[in-house]
């Protein structure tokens, strides 16, 4: 079976029971970082992997926001969530490896807590670079490879089981590729044993719309 049906079969499944999963990590592990990393967009806005919709609440009012999701399920719950809310955003089924935006569409892109599962990062931020126009922010949260030898250990012991299972990576870091596709990062930290790292870097250039940043 192709991996991106697979990853897709896989977060279909996991709708229904994720936001009761990731809210245990969010009180526990990750803080304040949906808040945090939403409060860092403004214009035009990319969400990839938006799933069930979670960050819906914390984007300021004034962005023009599109979520992209490769499951069809947590896009569902998503539009329920942002009716809900009250919300008008733009949500699409589709692949973080080919996003179906033309270049320099964004004033921002963010994901959160997505790279750590998606089967090629890489690609991915290559394609969040893609559509993100100069002078625009890239933003990114994840759980990364710890600062401490010990919990890298039970990473990667986690991995033994994650990575075959659920394509649900320990031992990534973004940071470095990051700087390597010569985004200027301009925010960044780390906390809880160096495994949660947030980030802000910008694309170098004039920016190209009207977006306060």
């Amino acid at each position: 079976m192709d991996r991106t049906v697979r990853w897709q079969r896989y977060w279909d499944r996991k709708a229904g029971s994720y936001d009761r999963e990731i809210g245990v990590l969010d009180r526990r592990l990750f803080g304040d970082s949906r808040r945090w990393a939403c409060s860092r967009a403004s214009g035009e806005v990319l969400e990839v992997a938006v799933g069930t919709g979670l960050n819906l609440p914390h984007y300021p009012a004034g962005v023009a926001l599109t979520g992209l999701d490769v499951s069809d399920e947590m896009l569902g719950l998503a539009r329920s969530r942002a009716r809900e809310l009250g919300r008008e955003v733009v949500l699409r089924q589709g692949t973080a490896h080919a996003l179906p935006f033309a270049d320099a569409s964004f004033d921002t892109v963010v994901c959160t807590l997505g790279l750590c599962a998606i089967p090629d990062h890489g690609t991915a931020l290559d394609e969040m670079v893609r559509v993100l126009r100069p002078g625009g922010r890239l933003v990114l949260v994840d759980h990364v490879a710890s600062s401490s030898r010990v919990a890298r250990g039970v990473q990667w012991l986690l991995e033994r089981g994650t990575v075959p299972l659920a394509g649900e990576h320990f031992l990534r870091r973004p940071l470095p590729m990051v700087q390597a596709r010569g985004l200027e990062v301009e925010e960044r930290e780390r906390f809880t044993l160096g495994v949660v790292e947030r980030l802000v870097a910008r694309r170098p250039g004039p920016p190209v719309s009207g977006a306060d940043r």
